[in-house]
């Protein structure tokens, strides 16, 4: 059986405009950008020496000063921007980027689900082809799963299961220090976005999410049910709490079908971020119900890889060789109902413990 784990590549090569130069831009977006050869023309961020540090390492031609300057470099042309800033700065940034415009947006779509619907609106009014970089969709690992599952090799895809149980330096990222809404809202919603990406929005969601006796974190750990009816199960468990050195670390997602199932271990969260190798395995029985585990070696892991795929729809879309952008903001927008389900559901049973 033949697998892909690759993302369609586009068959223009649009330029990009990245609005933002923090962690996320130097180990994922632009070595990914790199790697596929996709042209980066400007750079802006609010630390202007960061911006131009990340820019010469990067070979990037325009260092922007501001954002207005960055708009003036790209005024007149097609350009994807590149948004990788803090959810809260988001609508901000939207307001000034021109109409027409094409924007890849980091994950969330926003603080809450009021900025959410408020971000859509106003990427109707400016008619912008906007996209939310739900990454994990692409990595190579979930397009190979999606392969196997859609050429019905498992048969009826009934259980997806998400398991981390990891010790996570969230030191790494100032800006969630004080977040009252990290752990879902910022890292188990890919998970909640994967799921959905192959169930859709489901019926109801039951969670609870907490933070940890001896940190001031407002979220550590999660488990969110994703109820899709009698017969499908999908659960997320996370804990980044685990520091206990890595023998008994986890992560990974396990899909399981009616003929077998395929198991991908996210090497990337396994010391993060220097992370180690993935693992890909799947089984498919045969009539007698037999059947072996099989291991396939797969092309890039997460990050960067991952990157590649997310920013390449934008630009099919763009360029009018793909008819569906699947991150589109109409369909991220269901995803961040259901993280504010998550909040919901959790509160509710906080309440009900007091």
């Amino acid at each position: 059986m033949e697998i892909v784990d690759q993302p369609k590549l586009p068959e223009t090569n649009i330029p990009i405009c990245c609005i933002g130069a923090g962690g996320i831009v130097t180990d994922a977006h632009l070595p990914a950008y790199q790697k596929a050869g996709f042209k980066v023309e400007a750079i802006f961020d609010i630390d202007v020496e960061k911006a131009g540090s990340v820019g010469r390492q990067f070979n990037i031609p325009i260092i922007a000063p501001s954002i207005a300057a960055l708009l003036e470099k790209a005024k007149g042309r097609d350009m994807i921007f590149d948004l990788a800033i803090p959810a809260s700065g988001v609508l901000g940034v939207l307001k000034q980027i021109p109409d027409g415009s094409a924007v890849l947006i980091q994950k969330p779509m926003g603080e809450t689900l009021k900025e959410a619907e408020q971000i859509l609106a106003l990427s109707k009014k400016k008619n912008l082809t906007a996209a939310i970089n739900f990454q994990l969709r692409t990595a190579p690992f979930v397009i190979a799963a999606r392969n196997i599952i859609e050429q019905g090799a498992i048969g009826a895809l009934y259980d997806i299961e998400v398991k981390v149980t990891t010790n996570t330096p969230w030191h790494l990222w100032d800006f969630l220090a004080a977040h009252p809404r990290l752990e879902i809202l910022y890292h188990s919603i890919h998970y909640i976005d994967l799921i959905r990406s192959f169930w859709g929005t489901p019926i109801r969601v039951m969670a609870k999410t907490v933070g940890h006796p001896a940190k001031t974190l407002s979220s550590t750990r999660s488990t969110v049910i994703l109820d899709y009816g009698t017969q499908k199960s999908a659960r997320v468990t996370t804990n980044h709490d685990h520091d206990y050195g890595s023998k008994h670390q986890q992560s990974y997602i396990k899909w399981e079908g009616t003929k077998g199932a395929v198991y991908a271990k996210m090497g990337l969260l396994l010391d993060y971020p220097k992370g180690v190798s993935d693992v890909f395995e799947y089984i498919i029985k045969d009539e007698n119900r037999a059947g072996n585990w099989k291991q396939k070696e797969l092309k890039g892991s997460w990050f960067p890889d991952a990157f590649v795929g997310s920013m390449a729809s934008l630009m099919r879309f763009r360029e009018g060789s793909e008819a569906i952008l699947p991150t589109a903001l109409e369909d991220a927008l269901e995803t961040m109902k259901v993280v504010e389900w998550a909040y919901e559901s959790s509160r509710e049973l906080d309440t009900n413990e007091q």
